[in-house]
């Protein structure tokens, strides 16, 4: 075994390609993937707009995908998993040329947790970027039990995860999404339910008074949602230059995933409790990913799409 197949991008689509089996090195796991989950950065991935985040490899030769579930296949020097073992694994680095959406990936120990117990590798693989990201924004706001937070775009992703997580550690959570979207997040642990609006700092302080304490924008609603937060609280931004000016005291910042193995060991626990929902919209063959990004492209997609291999 010498080749796998990969999807790799750069030049405006996935493209399908052969490249060379990667190799485990000290400290690194070998996963054979068995689904890969496709997020909206994966698209960014395929179109080569990087530039921003300074990654600069040659047209054509980024590698794709950051979410992956699937069987552990080589350890390297000094790793606890082994071989056989079900995991979940976050592909941090942009610069790789072959990730997560490939036959077989390698990351650093320290990206991987055990699956989910009870929970299928497809719906496993919609955990780590997403939850990640939600996890470190609600440690980046740094809310204690019973305060308020507000999350935008709560039907979404990383939205979701967020108003699960948070509400699992016991704050109250208001949450912005579309009206149709009102029942999925109250079922996912949202207190107050607020509409879409272009008035979103009155529509939040008219249930919240005074304003939330802290705000995790996964819609990007900048001054919007930064007037809905109280003097003096947090606001954390999830894409790179959206952050609005810090005012009236706040707290801004940004949050962009980044590998944390024990954190995702007690995301991937939470989800084998039930405690963190697995919404998967559908399943496409590694052979028709580049459906699953023009499906995703196209909006409207509630849940996760996912590639088998």
């Amino acid at each position: 075994m010498t080749n796998m197949r990969a999807l790799i991008g750069g030049s405006g689509a996935p493209l399908l390609v052969e490249a060379p089996v990667p190799v485990a090195g000290p400290g690194q796991v070998r996963i054979k993937v068995v689904a890969a989950g496709v997020n909206p950065f994966d698209l960014a991935v395929a179109a080569g707009t990087l530039a921003d985040y300074g990654v600069a490899r040659k047209l054509g030769s980024y590698g794709i995908g950051f979410d992956a579930a699937g069987v552990v296949d080589q350890v390297g020097r000094g790793v606890a998993f082994l071989p056989g073992q079900e995991v979940i694994a976050l592909a941090a680095r942009l610069e790789l040329p072959t990730k997560a959406q490939a036959d077989y990936l390698v990351v650093d120990a320290s990206a991987v947790a055990p699956a989910p117990e009870g929970v299928p590798l497809t719906h496993a693989a919609t955990l780590p970027l997403n939850a990640l990201t939600a996890w470190q924004a609600l440690d980046r706001v740094g809310l204690t039990q019973g305060r308020t937070l507000l999350v935008t775009g709560a039907a979404g992703a990383v939205g979701g995860f967020a108003v699960q997580l948070a509400a699992s550690r016991g704050l109250r959570v208001a949450a912005v999404a579309g009206a149709a979207d009102e029942e999925l997040v109250r079922s996912l642990g949202a207190e107050w339910f607020v509409p879409r609006t272009d008035e979103l700092a009155e529509a939040v302080r008219d249930v919240v008074p005074g304003g939330a304490d802290a705000v995790i924008d996964a819609a990007v609603t900048g001054l919007g949602g930064l007037g809905a937060v109280r003097d003096g609280g947090a606001f954390v931004a999830l894409s790179a230059g959206v952050a609005p000016v810090a005012l009236r005291g706040i707290d801004v910042g940004t949050v962009f995933f980044r590998e944390d193995g024990f954190a995702l060991a007690e995301i991937s626990r939470l989800a084998g409790l039930g405690r963190l929902s697995t919404r998967v919209a559908a399943t496409y063959p590694l052979e028709k990913a580049a459906g699953a990004h023009t499906r995703l492209a196209a909006g409207g997609v509630r849940g996760r799409l996912v590639l088998t291999t």
